[in-house]
Parts: structure tokens; C-alpha cells; sequence
């Protein structure tokens, strides 16, 4: 089914920002891991497994229409420190918030259900990722970076 082209570039923008996210924190949940935060790794593999379904979500999508998926990478923000990785998954989820919502919008001006159900389904998981990273920032805010990392490890209290 040829898809609309407005609907085809704006899949392929998303596409791109979804693989630039998966190598972003796939990269940084190793350095947590190589740091000893085992559950910092977890969170932001499963992150970034979430991605990966995402890309392939939108892959599929683009190919339904009858597309060609563009495979490019954005600049990737890699944060060096804990609270840096924080930060960029908080600003990389508001910026994919925006992006999918105004992409929601243009999917409803054409008409094209179908993909505003697959773009709302892809919203709410990076509305979920934005309320993590949020609650890491307030926790490491709350109770300091030290208590916060001492957390992150294997033997901290469940």
C-alpha cells in the first residue's frame, strides 16, 4: 500500500532518533555496568531494548506503505557521569515526546489510524521512560549521589 509521503518522512525521522537512542543507551548501561550500578544497567538496557522494538515497529511500518527505512544516527549524547546520563535520557525522551506527538497530529490530519495506534503505543513507553529518569534526578537530588549509587549496586537492599 503506497503510503502518504508526508506520514513516510516523518517515519524515518522518527526511525533515526529511535537508532541514535538504542546505540545511546546501550553505551551507557555498559559504562554502568563496567562502574558496578547493576541496576542502573538493567534499566537502561531494558531502555533501550524498548528502542530497539520501537525501530522495528516503525521499519515495519515504513515497509507497510511501501517505503524505504532510512538508516542514519543523530549525534549521540553520552553522558560521563551518572547524573549526565540522566539528564540526556530525560532530554532525548522530552525531545522524542514532542516528536511523536507532533507526528500523532499529522498521522490524524491524514487520516491514517493505523499509525496513530502504533505512534500512541510508542508515546507511552517514552512517556515512561521520561517518569524513570525523572524519578532517578529526584532521587539522586533527595538523598545525594553517593546514597543514590550505593543503591545501584547488586548489593544494595532490595
Amino acid at each position: 500500500m503506497k503510503g502518504n509521503p508526508e506520514i513516510l518522512k516523518v517515519l524515518n525521522e522518527l526511525l533515526s532518533d529511535e537508532l541514535t537512542a538504542i546505540h545511546q543507551y546501550m553505551v551507557e548501561a555498559e559504562m554502568c555496568e563496567n562502574w558496578g550500578y547493576d541496576k542502573l544497567h538493567e534499566a537502561l538496557q531494558k531502555i533501550s531494548i524498548d528502542e530497539m522494538h520501537h525501530a522495528e515497529w516503525l521499519i515495519q511500518r515504513i515497509l507497510f506503505f511501501e517505503g524505504q527505512p532510512t538508516i542514519q544516527l543523530g549525534k549521540l549524547h553520552i553522558g560521563a557521569t551518572v547524573p549526565e546520563m540522566i539528564h540526556s535520557v530525560v532530554t532525548a525522551e522530552s525531545e522524542a515526546i514532542e516528536a511523536y506527538n507532533k507526528a500523532i497530529a499529522l498521522a490524524h490530519q491524514v487520516a491514517d489510524q493505523g499509525t496513530v495506534d502504533l505512534l500512541i503505543k510508542i508515546l507511552t513507553m517514552e512517556e515512561g521512560h521520561i517518569d524513570w529518569a525523572e524519578a532517578q534526578r529526584d532521587q539522586i537530588e533527595h538523598m545525594g549521589l553517593a546514597n543514590y549509587l550505593s543503591m545501584q549496586t547488586e548489593g544494595a537492599a532490595q
